[in-house]
């Protein structure tokens, strides 16, 4: 027997990302857009292209949370199949929630590139809710799951803004 992650841990992964993500960053920015249209730009040509660069920065950490969570974590990010085991490293050595951070930020490259304040609104209200998710669920859900292995990793590393100079 393989010491690797469980194929279905993969596959889950795959569409978890589809389903969820997939309508969090893809389908509502592109109703809010009426089909991804582009306004005028919210503050000059230049914030389209914080738009892109947020957008392209935030994707490789939301494809190494989901891989984190997958190789080292042994599941996926959906509640209904967690990993087995606490993910610290790779982007959570800074912040404990890359994946949130990523999503957000994707949203917000979107509401600058499309020039769209809903879609800036929407992000803010994401943040929010991962907010209250993460606050009301999760953290103590992995309390009650890895005990004081997490609550070693909860006092070195912050929940939302990396700390410079910590790894």
């Amino acid at each position: 027997m393989s010491d690797g992650p469980p194929r279905w841990a993969f596959f889950g992964t795959i569409l978890f990302t589809i389903v969820v993500p997939g309508t969090v960053v893809g389908v509502m920015p592109f109703v809010l857009t009426a089909g991804w249209t582009f306004g005028p730009p919210l503050a000059g040509e230049p914030s389209r292209w914080l738009g892109v660069a947020l957008g392209v920065l935030a994707t490789p950490l939301f494809v190494s949370f989901l891989s984190r969570f997958v190789r080292e974590g042994h599941g996926t990010p959906a509640p209904i199949a967690p990993p087995q085991h606490l993910v610290v490293r790779g982007p959570f050595r800074w912040v404990r929630n890359p994946g949130y951070i990523a999503v957000v930020s994707m949203i917000v490259g979107q509401g600058l590139l499309f020039g769209s304040w809903a879609v800036l609104v929407y992000a803010a209200c994401m943040a929010l809710l991962f907010h209250f998710v993460v606050v009301v669920w999760e953290e103590p859900a992995l309390r009650r799951t890895f005990g004081a292995e997490y609550e070693e990793y909860r006092r070195r590393v912050p929940r939302w803004l990396p700390r410079p100079g910590r790894s």
